[in-house]
Order: C-alpha cells, then structure tokens, then sequence
C-alpha cells in the first residue's frame, strides 16, 4: 500500500467519525434551538395518552399544592356543614384526576399546552443569544408556564372562583432555566449553533483533500467514504437503541414511569433517527455511483446501456436535472435538501459525482452515438408492434 493510498484511506476513516460525531450534534441543533420542532415534540409528547396522564396528575398536584382546597371550602360551605369539607377535599381530588385527564385531551388545553411551550421556548433563545433582559424580570428564571391549564382544570371540576383567584403567579411553572445557569447556557448555545456545521465541513474537507492525495483511486475513495457514511449510520441507530434503554433504567424509578420515560425518549428522538436514516441514505448513493463507475460486469453493461445519453450534455443534464428536482425539492426527503444552504451543497456533489460519471462512460464508450441508439430504439418498437399485430 502507497504512502498516499494510505493517507487518504486515513482521511476517510476521519471523515467517517466526524459524520458520526455530527449526528448527535445535528440533531441537537435542530430539536433545542428550533422553535417550532420544539413545539411540535411538546405537542407529540401530550397526545401521548401515558404521558398526558403524567402531565394530568402534575396538574393536581400543583393545584393542591398552591391552594388549600379543605380550607376553601370550609370557608364556603355553612357552619353545620364545614366538618364534610375534608372529606370533600379528598372526593374532590380524585373527581380533579379524572377532569384533568379529560380536558388535556381536548383541543382548547392542547393548544394552551403548545402555546406555554412555544412561549418558554422563544423566551429562552432570547435570553440565551442575550436578545432580552427578560430572565430577570421573571424573578431570575426561564418558566414554562402552565398556569391556564392549572386553570382550565379548577374550572372544569367546579372548586369554584375562590380557589382559581387564590392560585399564586407560581402555581404550575416548571423551571426551564435558572439565573445562575445563564453564563454556561449561553456558551453551549453558541458551540452548539456552530459545531455540526464544523463538523460535516470537516469530514466534508476530509474526503475531498482524500480525492485529491491519492488522483488515481477516486472512485475507491469515494465507494469507502460512502461506506462510511453507512457504518456511521449504523452505529448511531444502535447507539440510539441503547442509549435508550440506559434512559429508562436510571430514570424510571417506579415500574409505573417505565412506559412515561419510555415513550418519551421514542417522542424526543425522530429528528435524531431521521438524520442518520438520511446519513445512510446518502452513503448509499456513494457507494451505488462508486459501483456504477466501477470494473464489475453488471456496471459496465448499464454504462454501455446509459452511454450514447451520457455522452450528450444536454440530454444528460436535463435529466440529471430533472430527478434532482423531483428528488431534492419536490420529494425533499430529508431536512437537509429543505434547507437552501445544504440542498445546494448536495446538489453541487451530485453533480460533480454525474460528471465524474459521464466522463468515464465516455471513455469507455467513445463510438456510442445518440441519433443511432434512438434509432435501435424505433427499430425495437417497429417489430415489437407488428409482432403484436401479428398475434
């Protein structure tokens, strides 16, 4: 083996790790620092029927926690009648479980759910990209305020207006981020926003300075990059796999938050799991464009077959043109080909992949003529027809 061969071989190996890393950190990016991904999962995780049970009972909780529900209807109920208000206060409990359990799966608390969350979410990037002053004028705190479903549920079981006025500002604020977190949260913001860019330039670099060290072995360098990709993929599924069951075993503490913490991960993961499907799929695409520029019999038939288009620019790059189109902004199979910045870069290495391509059908093919093949192509037609007539 050549001291380049080598070289670039280790360049893949690199360039294949640093996609792996990417992965974790793309999917963080885009599931913290996006507001509407973020809304979307907290809108996921309350249609969850076990989680929304969890949520239900937080919310009584907080309600008796912030009121004295036993006193306040004491105070409401006549002198000959106020010894029931105990009793009262445990019924009512019970009664509040099974409102709360309702109302969340109504569209209105949905909404008021989706709302808090988008709310908290947009004060939060404020504060951590110092947008806003807005973590002091909430007593030092980012809060996800859930004080309207809290409401909605007094409500809805009847305690009445005494004990929805006695609610504090507090009742059913869930600390989302403290002051004196502020300084560390924002330096992780901004590693986070620039690090899977970082990363995918540099495994991107990687593989192109490997093109470049060893000329004479492209389409191995990019069958093994693509490999790579592959591998990546693969590992992170499993890593995924894993990871979640380690979740649920150290924070599941009862038997009963098994299904809560369980579903949750299987909620919060989508975007993870559809960046490295996405990752496997364009390793794929490198390893299928590495075997069809390749020696192996199959490969060059296709190219024989594909050779007197290939070889016309303007018919292969209108149809190269056309599935890109169909593919990438029609089809728009991952985020990556919906977002302007990547969906270019993706198209930029398909293309020169294709050229890449067109390039050796030609040599391979030199006497390949397109009005002969469309031609050969009437010809076909012209008998398969009148073999058809003939039947």
């Amino acid at each position: 083996m050549t001291t380049r061969r080598t070289i670039a071989l280790v360049l893949v190996v690199v360039a294949s790790v640093l996609a792996f890393t990417a992965l974790p950190a793309i999917y963080l990016n885009r599931q913290l620092l996006n507001t509407d991904n973020y809304t979307q999962t907290s809108s996921k995780l309350l249609a969850d029927p076990v989680i929304r049970d969890q949520v239900a009972v937080y919310l009584v909780d907080q309600l008796y926690s912030n009121v004295d529900v036993e006193s306040q209807l004491r105070s409401a109920l006549p002198t000959q009648l106020q010894a029931l208000a105990g009793p009262a206060a445990g019924a009512l409990r019970t009664a509040a479980e099974r409102a709360s359990k309702d109302i969340l799966a109504r569209p209105r608390a949905q909404q008021a759910w989706e709302d808090a969350n988008r709310q908290a979410h947009i004060a939060l990037l404020a504060v951590l990209d110092n947008r806003t002053d807005l973590l002091t004028q909430q007593g030092g705190n980012v809060v996800l305020d859930l004080k309207t479903l809290l409401e909605q549920l007094a409500a809805r079981v009847g305690i009445g207006q005494r004990v929805v006025a006695a609610l504090p500002d507090s009742a059913a604020q869930i600390t989302v981020l403290r002051g004196n977190q502020l300084g560390a949260a924002q330096d992780a913001t901004k590693f986070l926003k620039g690090l899977p860019i970082v990363l995918v330039a540099l495994s991107l670099l990687c593989f192109v300075i490997a093109l470049f060290v060893a000329p004479t072995r492209r389409r191995e360098t990019v069958r093994g990059y693509g490999a790579g990709l592959i591998i990546a993929g693969a590992l992170m599924l499993v890593v995924i796999s894993l990871a979640g069951d380690q979740i649920v075993d150290s924070l599941a503490r009862t038997q009963a938050m098994v299904p809560v913490v369980g579903d949750t991960w299987t909620i919060v993961t989508p975007l993870l799991r559809q960046a490295t499907v996405a990752t496997i799929g364009y390793g794929l695409v490198m390893v299928v464009g590495a075997w069809l520029a390749g020696p192996m019999g199959a490969a060059v038939a296709v190219r024989h077959a594909l050779a007197p288009y290939l070889r016309e620019p303007l018919v292969a790059w209108a149809v190269f043109a056309a599935i890109v189109a169909a593919v990438l902004f029609w089809w728009a199979p991952t985020p990556a080909t919906r977002n302007p910045v990547t969906a270019v870069l993706l198209v930029a290495l398909l293309a020169a992949g294709f050229e890449g391509l067109r390039r050796r059908t030609r040599r391979d093919v030199p006497e390949a003529n397109l009005d002969v093949a469309l031609a050969a192509h009437a010809d076909r037609a012209k008998r398969l027809w009148h073999r058809e007539k003939v039947a």
